[in-house]
């Protein structure tokens, strides 16, 4: 491998950790400002609670990490129906933690993790930026439906959250980046 992919691969796995560290934020600011009684309110027709809902996502990141990269530790899933808002920030701050790890190592270079795994029926994909973006994109996913199940069940979160999920550059600064995005910490 030439010096520039190295460099390029380096550069492309602290982005890597950035970004999901980025990712993580919007999910915890979510919770933070959720009102306690959206938590298990019914949702209407089929859609299942909010709790389930960050459950779900702390309990396929540990799936992730289980079939990408099974030298890491895996943190426990989590009970979508005994999990309180407490134990799935703090879930979902573990199985971060270990999905950072994974990408460091993946799109890092020079790492024993040559390909994504994201489900067992499902290809597994060679390590590259899709990786992260099926990642972050399945979390903006769910983050989407939180929203809106808020406002359904009649718990809207208040006004100046949505703005501040979309606030990059302050989310990077409260994960230790505090220069931002596109930048190296």
């Amino acid at each position: 491998m030439t010096t520039r992919q190295h460099k390029v691969q380096t550069q492309l796995g602290r982005a890597a950790v950035q970004i999901f560290a980025a990712n993580d934020r919007m999910n915890q600011v979510l919770i933070e400002h959720l009102d306690p009684a959206a938590w298990r309110a019914k949702p209407p027709g089929k859609a299942r609670p909010i709790a389930a809902i960050f459950t779900h996502m702390h309990n396929v990141r540990t799936k992730w990490v289980r079939l990408t990269a099974p030298h890491l530790q895996v943190p426990p899933q989590l009970n979508r129906t005994h999990c309180t808002p407490q134990e799935a920030r703090a879930g979902l701050a573990e199985s971060a933690a270990r999905c950072a790890e994974m990408l460091a190592e993946a799109l890092g270079g020079g790492g024993r993790i040559e390909k994504f795994h994201r489900d067992g029926w499902a290809p597994p994909w060679p390590v590259g930026p899709e990786m992260l973006c099926y990642m972050v994109s399945h979390e903006a996913h769910h983050r989407g439906q939180v929203c809106m199940l808020a406002h359904q069940v009649g718990f809207p979160l208040p006004k100046n959250v949505a703005p501040g999920i979309w606030n990059w550059e302050k989310l990077w600064k409260e994960c230790g980046s505090p220069r931002g995005p596109g930048y190296d910490s």
